[in-house]
């Protein structure tokens, strides 16, 4: 009989891997620009971490995360905000859970030249104190047949933590560095007049990040403070800190069964941008927000009301402009109703808005081909409306579907630029081929409906999958640069062999997006340049397999396939993806 049900589940998640050949993993993208939960808070869940935990999270805790209305299924939502991972794809790695190990060494090789290490190992110094080491190595030869000149690349990133567990709280501390060294390889309206051309780009990010979370909420609840610098191969650097302090009182009677918990956070965001190649721009914010609240609680239903007040003080400069310097007040409304009728549905609703601080740093995260010299403008959603449903029927159905508008103030968007030198005899930078991109912002709407999903039809299989569509109206751009209409993906996990082998499923798929672009013509002594304002950039499907086989407690062996339909497809413009992978390795655990 269990063998049946193994070759059940198989022939089920072959069917799912073929039918959903329209569907990728997050796509192979040549640059690595690879997104992981830090390791800190993965350690933090294994049952190694710690002995002397208390009662932790309390209830009052437990109370206060269930405003999140992502609705979180295992710690983690089904599906979070999509972003390609550009050179390996999404780490659909099994992970094995019936030892808790938490220190491994893994390595892996596989075609394209792509080489990975990961290590990770912490250990107790005393039973209330963890600290810990992180360090991942990832690179690629490239296209090599696709492109004549160098587009190949590695990213490391290595980092020290340490978590102490206090009779009152939990302190978390990390520090880690990381480099990301790739090419502007994307070139597609110029040919170079030589292959050699020097391409490269390199950023270095030093981080350092810091979290106390106190067991009770009586006035002080946590205090989290995140930092990092930055530098570029052009000069560009950028400094980053935030500090949020939260302060609470919770579990308060108002009436004989509802309960109320009064909240204010405290948040100081600055970032300092200064870049060094051509108009050599240089960015300042500050921004200072108060968010008051208070949440009413009956049973499983609660009522929320709050605001956010923010000051914000900005300041941009060029070798082109004169300095600008605003301060401005944004206050923005707050409020959030849940109706628990049953576990299985749940209707909530709501308002919300706030600031964004555009930086050089996340928009690197976003588009690694950015050119070194942006104009750095904070996004303003000044209000958001959504209304919902989600619900968990028997604890084998998890749901979450929702709707939402926006007013939205220079809303963030990349486009494509132009040659900066158009003389034909230039001596040109590797960022000078039309093979970069910039920010552009406009004020719109925009509309959204996001679905979340997921199921356990057996003991050993997790299926998940989710969709969201974003429809942009702006008051200046004709078009809506590379923000696709729909994007959808599916997976699937499941153990067998008595959690011997785990095999991973992850397919996605997107929807065309629409950028600008340019064809280049000679008229000595200068290039002339058309610009095509509506260029399509074809949506793509990418999947992805793993598998992991314990053969001892301690090793194992691991293969990974990404983006296995092969496509070289183009996330941005000019730059193709890689094609099918294979990486091949083995894992060791103590």
């Amino acid at each position: 009989m269990n063998k049946l049900k193994y070759i059940a589940v198989l022939a089920f998640l072959g069917t799912v891997g073929i039918s959903e050949l329209g569907a990728q993993i997050k796509e192979e993208q040549l640059i690595l620009n690879r997104k992981r939960e830090p390791e800190v808070k993965k350690i933090e869940k294994k049952k190694t971490s710690v002995v002397q935990e208390k009662n932790y999270p309390p209830d009052n805790k437990k109370k206060e995360d269930s405003l999140n209305l992502k609705y979180d299924i295992v710690n983690v939502p089904p599906v979070s905000d999509f972003k390609t991972s550009e050179i390996q794809g999404e780490d659909i790695s099994p992970k094995f859970s019936n030892d808790y190990q938490s220190n491994y060494f893994r390595v892996g090789y596989g075609n394209y030249g792509k080489f990975l290490a990961d290590a990770n190992i912490s250990g107790k110094i005393q039973d209330n104190v963890e600290i810990g080491a992180d360090a991942h190595y990832l690179s690629t030869s490239g296209l090599k047949k696709v492109y004549d000149w160098d587009s190949k690349q590695n990213e490391a990133k290595i980092g020290v933590f340490s978590n102490i567990y206090t009779e009152t709280g939990k302190f978390n501390i990390d520090a880690n560095y990381a480099f990301n060294n790739y090419n502007y390889y994307g070139i597609y309206a110029l040919t170079p007049p030589s292959n050699d051309i020097d391409l490269e780009q390199k950023v270095n990010k030093f981080s350092v990040n810091g979290y106390y979370d106190h067991y009770s909420n009586d006035i002080l609840n946590n205090v989290r403070v995140k930092s990092y610098f930055l530098s570029d191969h052009f000069g560009a650097s950028e400094n980053y800190a935030n500090a949020e302090l939260n302060l609470s009182k919770h579990d308060f009677s108002v009436c004989d069964d509802v309960t109320a918990n009064g909240d204010l956070g405290i948040n100081l965001e600055t970032v300092n941008s200064k870049f060094d190649i051509l108009n050599k721009n240089t960015n300042n914010q500050f921004n200072f927000t108060l968010s008051p609240k208070v949440t009413f609680y009956k049973g499983d239903s609660y009522l929320l009301i709050g605001s956010d007040f923010s000051f914000l003080n900005s300041k941009n400069s060029s070798n082109v402009t004169d300095e600008s310097n605003n301060n401005k007040f944004y206050w923005f409304p707050k409020a959030e109703v849940l109706v628990a009728a049953v576990d299985e549905f749940k209707f909530y609703g709501g308002i919300d808005g706030g600031l964004k601080l555009n930086t050089y740093g996340n928009l690197l995260e976003d588009n690694p081909f950015l050119i070194s010299d942006l104009v750095l403008t904070p996004t303003e959603t000044k209000y958001h409306f959504y209304f919902g449903l989600k619900g968990d029927v028997d604890q084998t159905f998890k749901y979450d579907v929702n709707a939402g508008f926006s007013k939205v103030n220079n809303a963030q968007f990349f486009y494509n630029n132009n040659l900066f030198d158009s003389n034909v005899s230039a001596d040109r930078q590797g960022y000078d081929y039309a093979n970069t991109f910039s920010s552009i912002y406009d004020n719109g709407t925009l509309m959204e409906v996001k679905g979340d999903l997921q199921v356990f039809p057996m003991e050993n299989l997790t299926v998940d999958a989710g969709l969201h569509f974003m429809k942009y109206k702006l008051d200046n751009l004709e078009e809506v640069y590379y923000k696709p209409l729909f994007q959808f993906n599916l997976g699937a996990k499941y153990t067998m062999l008595e959690k011997k082998l785990n095999l991973g499923f992850k397919a996605y798929f997107v929807t065309d997006r629409t950028t600008n672009s340019y064809s280049v013509g000679t008229t000595f002594p200068a290039f002339s340049m058309q610009e095509n304002v509506n260029e399509k950039v074809g949506g793509y499907a990418d999947i992805n397999l793993s598998a992991e086989y314990k053969i001892h407690k301690n090793f194992s062996i691991f293969a990974l396939g990404n983006n296995l339909l092969g496509a070289k497809y183009q996330n941005y413009l000019g730059y193709k993806v890689l094609g099918a992978q294979v990486v091949g390795g083995v894992k060791i655990t103590f």
